[in-house]
């Protein structure tokens, strides 16, 4: 592997939050980069294809650069292009499709190791976001090729049999998607109402479904087993077995905490696994090692995400620049 400069900064995820960080970097004069596993904003990129987005188009600003969007939300097309015009804009130094694969520090110094290089840097900003591992059920058949934990688009579900699983923003935009090209939708719902986070918008739309018999809906349920054509619900009035084509298992995603402890950064006890942070300075208990975006939150996923986050970004320059 090659050895690389040390750098000021190295930059670990591509995402909107990871990208701000290399602006505000790049500003005050630091070396940076950014070592990114997948493509630009690669979570972004993961989305169903016509996800809108909750914030308004300002409130995913970064650099200052202003989001024209003629809709009143936009959509993940649109947030792909604004922030490729964000690479474009600033030129910023940027590795794609170059994953981190371990984090040591010595003598001051961080060594970072990815599956291409190895790179050396007097800080480092995880900034990788949670899309990348789903929280799993752990039941019979969750690994049947019929089963997925992403949504991309509806039209492979068309005319068939589709379970959803959970009641939160995925789950409900995949229901409302699927039911709409003509599939045939349960939802298995762990509580006993839609999420209350759901889109303001979105949220009547499911419920007015669920109430008129369009989209069935088993409520305080959870799925007990999946099978090559059926899937077991347990219910508040037994378990139920129903006919099924595909589950979607839209149960939500967690952070990669494993790596972010790996790193030597300590995770609370409890089961929000919060890592340990310095909310004024992001800067973690390894001098030097910070935080930034959703990964903050732990497995309270809701807690950050872009409009919230992109402050981080200042917080942790400024902080580095005040530490030189």
């Amino acid at each position: 592997m090659a050895k690389i400069n040390t750098y000021d900064l190295v930059i670990v995820g591509g995402g909107p939050i990871g990208m701000a960080c290399a602006i505000a970097a790049h500003q005050k004069g630091l070396n940076y980069i950014i070592l990114e596993k997948g493509a630009l904003v690669n979570s972004l990129f993961n989305y169903p294809l016509y996800m809108t987005f909750f914030s308004t188009a300002e409130k995913l600003e970064i650099g200052n650069i202003p989001f024209n969007c003629i809709a009143p939300k936009p959509g993940r097309q649109e947030a792909l292009e604004y922030y490729r015009n964000i690479q474009r804009y600033f030129n910023l130094n940027t590795k794609l499709f170059e994953k981190v694969e371990d984090i040591n520090k010595a003598d001051r110094i961080f060594t970072i190791t990815t599956d291409k290089a190895n790179y050396s840097a007097k800080n480092v900003v995880i900034a990788t976001g949670f899309y990348d591992i789903p929280i799993y059920m752990d039941i019979p058949g969750e690994q049947l090729p019929k089963v997925s934990h992403y949504y991309k688009e509806a039209h492979e579900y068309a005319f068939r049999k589709v379970l959803i699983v959970g009641a939160n923003n995925s789950s409900v935009d995949a229901a409302l998607e699927c039911w709409r090209k003509g599939a045939d939708v349960t939802m298995v719902i762990r509580k006993d109402e839609i999420n209350p986070r759901v889109k303001y918008w979105v949220k009547p739309d499911v419920e007015n479904r669920i109430a008129e018999g369009s989209i069935k809906a088993y409520f305080n349920s959870n799925i007990t087993e999946i099978k090559e054509n059926e899937v077991d619900i347990l219910t508040p009035n037994g378990t139920v077995t129903i006919e099924n084509d595909f589950v979607l298992a839209l149960t939500g995603y967690r952070p990669n905490l494993e790596f972010i402890q790996q790193c030597g950064v300590n995770i609370s006890d409890d089961s929000n696994l919060t890592p340990e942070y310095n909310p004024e300075t992001m800067e973690t208990n390894i001098t030097g090692l910070y935080l930034a975006g959703v990964v903050c939150g732990g497995m309270e996923t809701h807690k950050w995400f872009i409009e919230n986050s992109r402050v981080h970004a200042d917080m942790i320059i400024n902080n580095i620049i005040n530490n030189n």
